[in-house]
C-alpha cells in the first residue's frame, strides 16, 4: 500500500468524525480552539488505537484467509463505503434534536469510539493486505485530530450539510481504496 493510499484512508476515517465535530460546534454558543483542539485529541487517540485493535483481530484469522485477503478487504471497505454514503445521504432530522449541549470528556470520548468503529473493520480488513499498521493508525489519528478540531470551529457557519457531504466522499474514498487493492492484486496475479 502506497503512501497516497495510507492518506486516503486517514481522510476516509476522518470523515465520519469530521460530521460528529461540526454538530458539536454547531451546539456550542461560541466554539473556541481550546474546546476544538481537546475534541479533536479525543477523537484523534481513539481513531488511531482502533485500527490496531482490528488489525491484531485480523491478524489472528490472516494465515486462514490468505487466498481471499483482498476480497475481504474490499468487502470490508466497499461495505463501509457503502454505509458511510447511506448515512450521508439520510435526512434525518431528529439527529438535530438530539444533540448533547454538554462536553464533557466521556461524551466526546463516546462520541469518539462510535465514529471510530469503521477505523476498527479498516484494521481488520488491513491485517490481510501488507501494510504497516502503524502508519495507517497515526495517520488516522492525525488526520482525524485535524479534520476534528476543524470542524468543531466550522460547525457553527457550515451545520449538518456539509457533514453529511463530508460522510459520502469518505465512502466514495473507501470504496475506492478497496477497488485499488483488489485491482493490485489481481493485476499481480500470475
Amino acid at each position: 500500500m502506497n503512501a497516497l493510499s495510507i492518506v486516503a484512508i486517514a481522510f476516509a476515517m476522518s470523515t465520519d468524525a469530521f460530521a460528529a465535530a461540526i454538530a458539536k460546534g454547531a451546539a456550542l454558543q461560541r466554539p473556541s480552539w481550546r474546546e476544538a483542539l481537546r475534541t479533536g485529541a479525543i477523537f484523534g487517540v481513539i481513531e488511531a488505537i482502533t485500527p490496531w485493535v482490528g488489525w491484531l483481530i485480523g491478524s489472528a484469522a490472516a494465515k486462514y484467509a490468505s487466498e481471499w485477503d483482498h476480497w475481504i478487504a474490499f468487502a470490508l471497505l466497499a461495505g463501509l463505503g457503502a454505509r458511510m454514503i447511506w448515512v450521508g445521504f439520510r435526512s434525518d432530522q431528529s439527529d438535530e434534536d438530539q444533540r448533547p449541549q454538554s462536553h464533557s470528556f466521556w461524551v466526546l470520548a463516546l462520541t469518539g469510539f462510535a465514529t471510530s468503529i469503521d477505523a476498527l473493520a479498516v484494521g481488520v480488513g488491513l491485517a490481510f493486505v501488507d501494510v504497516h499498521i502503524g502508519w495507517v493508525a497515526a495517520a488516522i489519528g492525525t488526520a482525524t485530530f485535524v479534520m476534528v478540531a476543524v470542524g468543531v470551529m466550522l460547525g457553527r457557519v457550515l451545520g449538518a450539510i456539509a457533514g453529511k457531504r463530508a460522510e459520502i466522499l469518505g465512502g466514495l474514498l473507501l470504496i475506492g481504496i478497496g477497488t485499488a487493492i483488489v485491482f493490485e492484486h489481481l493485476s499481480a496475479a500470475p
